[in-house]
């Protein structure tokens, strides 16, 4: 009986540890599975370390990236495309690290808990983008070359339907000499979501916004500007001697004399939390991807230095993506909808998109009426025919003897069309003129569609 009974306890014992491991694997099954099946060496999906599954389509069926049980990956049929698309759809060897290829690899590859990889329709799965291709070519065609991005979301959705970067190559073609032709540089950075700019004077939207807020008469002065203003011994110089202004008057022709007056008044402390709030000193995570942090550093109260930081000069820096989402909340009603890239389907689709409340429904409206202003004043609604355009250029100085970066931000609210954009044209010089012709070309490509 002794012996029986230390067998059956043997027994137990080893069913004990069985149901344990059992346990212990599915558990890590359930945590790594995914990754498991999306490793390079699992070569039912992956051939020579390049993945061979599934399909990503932009938001209208139009194939970006397909490949087939095993086969050579296939980029879109138009090269124009697949210049356009490099930095959303990624590489052959994956060294575009925030490329669809990379991010959505396990989408990819079709795996699930319950079957892993396998389906009756072969390996892999189709993901579609929310990109728009027609845009995407216009805005490649619109930056001609130069380096910068452009990024354009619905502001009520937060769908990403245009993306580019540049600059770029043909990923079935890849240029042998890219690590050292310096046309290439920067060329596996997406510089709307992994880039952070000077952001000049788009940053005068926060600041206004702090002003709205803070300084209860901000709409019943009136400010002077004979070119500068000496702050702490040195001088904050303005773009022209523009003379007596209203507030609006001031953002209109971007006066720095007067926003140098508004962040002194604010302080530093007031103009950071600003910028926390309307998140653009923050990363935002983009279906799985972390877009890259802004700065703001709190200078000191009174000094030049924090006059130039009011104007988005000084140390200043904003990721296009973050800038974007600004313009869009406030076209939304100060809610920023959280940006997407991957097109949502089936009962998802007919959920609300998760928003973000940055600034009050009132701030928002104030902004509006005063980038529609700008464009009215300063841009000239002629340049951009047919579009209901609220905007704020930037013309931010980088030093060096080197033109300044061009920037271009807002939104439009033309009939079926709730689209936000911002567009960075590296050392373009002026804003309006260079980063603004360029948002024009896609916005009108949108309008056409």
């Amino acid at each position: 009986m002794i012996r029986i009974k230390r067998r059956a306890v043997s027994v137990l014992l080893l069913v004990a540890l069985l149901m344990g491991g059992v346990c212990l694997y599915v558990a890590r099954l359930a945590r790594d599975g995914e990754r498991w099946a999306s490793s390079v060496v699992n070569r039912a999906v992956f051939a020579d370390g390049r993945l061979a599954a599934g399909s990503l389509t932009d938001r209208n069926g139009v194939i970006l990236m397909d490949a087939r049980d095993g086969a050579a990956r296939v980029f879109a049929e138009d090269e124009k495309l697949r210049r356009a698309t490099l930095h959303a759809v990624g590489d052959m060897n994956g060294s575009i690290g925030t490329g669809a290829l990379t991010v959505f690899k396990s989408r990819l590859t079709g795996y699930d808990f319950i079957n892993g990889i396998y389906s009756r329709e072969g390996a892999g799965d189709a993901v579609a983008l929310t990109l728009d291709s027609r845009l995407q070519t216009a805005a490649y065609d619109a930056l001609a070359g130069r380096r910068g991005c452009v990024i354009v979301s619905d502001y009520v959705t937060g769908d990403i339907v245009c993306m580019v970067s540049s600059p770029t190559f043909d990923p079935e073609n890849p240029p042998e000499n890219i690590e050292s032709d310096a046309r290439f540089e920067g060329a596996y950075i997406n510089r709307a979501i992994s880039s952070a700019y000077i952001p000049g004077s788009v940053f005068k939207l926060a600041t206004a916004a702090a002003a709205i807020e803070n300084i209860g008469d901000i709409y019943e002065r009136v400010f002077e500007c004979e070119g500068g203003v000496t702050i702490g011994g040195e001088t904050v110089t303005c773009t022209g001697s523009h003379g007596s202004l209203t507030f609006e008057d001031a953002l209109a022709v971007s006066c720095n004399v007067t926003f140098a007056q508004l962040s002194l008044e604010l302080g530093a402390d007031t103009l950071a939390r600003y910028a926390e709030a309307f998140g653009l000193t923050r990363r935002h995570n983009i279906d799985g991807t972390e877009t890259a942090r802004g700065r703001f550093d709190e200078a000191e109260d009174g000094s030049p230095e924090l006059g130039w930081s009011g104007v988005g000069q000084y140390n200043d820096t904003i990721c296009p993506a973050a800038m974007l989402r600004l313009a869009a909340a406030i076209a939304n009603g100060g809610e920023a909808a959280s940006l997407r890239l991957v097109l949502r389907g089936g009962l998802e689709k007919l959920m609300p998109a998760a928003t973000e409340r940055v600034m009050s429904s009132e701030t928002a409206r104030k902004l509006s009426l005063m980038m529609s202003y700008n464009v009215e004043r300063t841009y000239g609604a002629e340049n951009f025919p047919g579009l209901r355009l609220y905007a704020k250029s930037g013309t931010a100085e980088v030093g060096g003897g080197k033109q300044p970066h061009a920037w271009f931000a807002g939104f439009i609210t033309n009939e079926g069309h709730p689209l936000a954009f911002t567009v960075v044209v590296e050392n373009g010089g002026a804003g309006a003129a260079v980063a603004g012709s360029v948002a024009n070309a896609v916005l009108q490509a949108a309008l056409a569609g």
